[in-house]
């Protein structure tokens, strides 16, 4: 097979891998054509280093060929698609072809399972470790490890990488007994630990004083869960989420919403879950890391699923109102954080700007913040709520999107054209 047509099937295949900060390629239904925001270039995805630059990386399989056969993945071992495999010096060839013509400054390379995890994690590495040695390929690399390959492949791995992520695709064991049989959760977790304890005694010997530089490692690790392909409700997705944050020190936990494959199983659900979910479920995970929100605060034992309707935040106050109103001028930083609309910059400019005067309405208008969203949760200088404005019930009407809107959201996850002119148009 050719090279450029090897590129073209194992291009695609990765962009069901949402471990980066934007997929590879069209993000659709495997079965159709490309909704809203289908890009070209099949293969280039983004993400970002450590200090916070976006970089554009060659996003590839070694190879679609797969032992293990999950029933929501499209190159599972009973799937009916054509198949390639790269050896490690074509990708390698890519790479560096690709990197002098400026198409890329790094490369994001997973791989199906082939004869066994530790053969196919030994080739990955040897990927990488020609980039490094033989070529001096100073760009970007992140690697997707196996988690049931040996720890020593794993930390060699962590050597020549930026970054490295086990998917752990499933937010219970349960799931993944049923759809994933040849996965396991506590491997997974027991892999993730250990990249952990290596991350964390990389930087205990770069910060002591005197001591001889160590060897690279990798500077972080992420994960990704598919979302709608079980039954999982959004409480357990974000309780499995903090878990790995808190336990593991993840820097992302990426969410995918389910998307459905040709011929599927008949264990999965016939349609994908609305996108929405996928957006408002990164909003939770927001709320997690960024502002000390816990996760039975975002979703409750009545409602254990996100509501689709407003954010997860909003939803919060509006559940919540006798927190509100907040003085703007005496709250806490927490406090601040709580409220719909305040980011965390802009709580930072209100507590900085509050030492010098009364803040006024005028004065939060200045920092372009969602005025309509944060009034009805504050008291400034110049601004008390109405009793109207403190009736939880009427909030949730003035806030919910327009019936257009909610349609496209719930019930067509993927918008025609006409949609989109629409919106365009402004009739949303």
């Amino acid at each position: 097979m050719e090279l450029s047509r090897k590129l073209e099937i194992l291009a695609d295949a990765a962009k069901y891998d949402a471990s980066c900060a934007s997929s590879g390629a069209a993000r659709k239904d495997s079965r159709g054509s490309g909704g809203v925001g289908s890009t070209g270039g099949a293969g280039i995805c983004h993400s970002y280093t450590p200090d916070g630059r976006c970089v554009s990386l060659l996003k590839v399989l070694l190879t679609n060929n797969c032992i293990y056969d999950c029933h929501y993945c499209i190159n599972r071992r009973s799937s009916n698609v054509q198949r390639a495999r790269f050896t490690p010096e074509e990708v390698v060839r890519i790479t560096i072809d690709f990197y002098k013509r400026n198409f890329i400054e790094g490369l994001f390379l997973s791989s199906g399972i082939i004869r066994s995890a530790d053969h196919t994690m030994e080739m990955v590495i040897d990927v990488a470790r020609k980039l490094r040695e033989e070529h001096h390929f100073r760009g970007y690399i992140h690697l997707k490890t196996i988690p049931e390959a040996s720890p020593a492949l794993i930390e060699m791995a962590g050597r020549y990488a930026d970054r490295i992520s086990i998917n752990i695709e499933l937010p219970t064991e349960q799931s993944i007994a049923t759809l994933a049989p040849e996965k396991n959760l506590a491997r997974t977790q027991d892999a993730m630990a250990h990249i952990r304890t290596k991350i964390d005694e990389r930087f205990a010997e770069k910060t002591q004083p005197g001591a001889p530089r160590p060897p690279p490692f990798a500077t972080g690790q992420s994960t990704q869960m598919i979302v709608g392909a079980d039954d999982s409700t959004d409480s357990v997705i974000l309780q499995r989420a903090d878990t790995l944050y808190t336990g593991y020190k993840l820097r992302r936990v990426y969410y995918s919403g389910f998307s459905p494959i040709p011929e599927p199983s008949s264990l999965l659900p016939i349609k994908p879950p609305p996108l929405v979910r996928e957006h408002r479920l990164y909003q939770a995970d927001w709320l997690l890391r960024f502002y000390n929100f816990k996760v039975d605060e975002i979703t409750t034992a009545a409602a254990p699923n996100l509501d689709l309707a407003l954010d997860p935040k909003l939803s919060w106050a509006l559940r919540n109102r006798a927190w509100f109103p907040v003085d703007v001028n005496r709250a806490s930083r927490e406090e601040l954080l709580r409220i719909p609309g305040l980011g965390v910059r802009n709580v930072e400019r209100i507590l900085n700007a509050r030492r010098f005067t009364r803040l006024r309405l005028a004065d939060l208008v200045l920092l372009r913040l969602s005025m309509k969203k944060i009034m009805p949760f504050i008291i400034t200088a110049d601004h008390t709520p109405t009793l109207l404005d403190l009736d939880g019930d009427s909030l949730r009407q003035r806030f919910l999107p327009p019936p257009r809107q909610m349609e496209l959201n719930f019930d067509n996850p993927q918008p025609t054209v006409a949609d989109v002119k629409s919106t365009l148009s402004g009739e949303i």
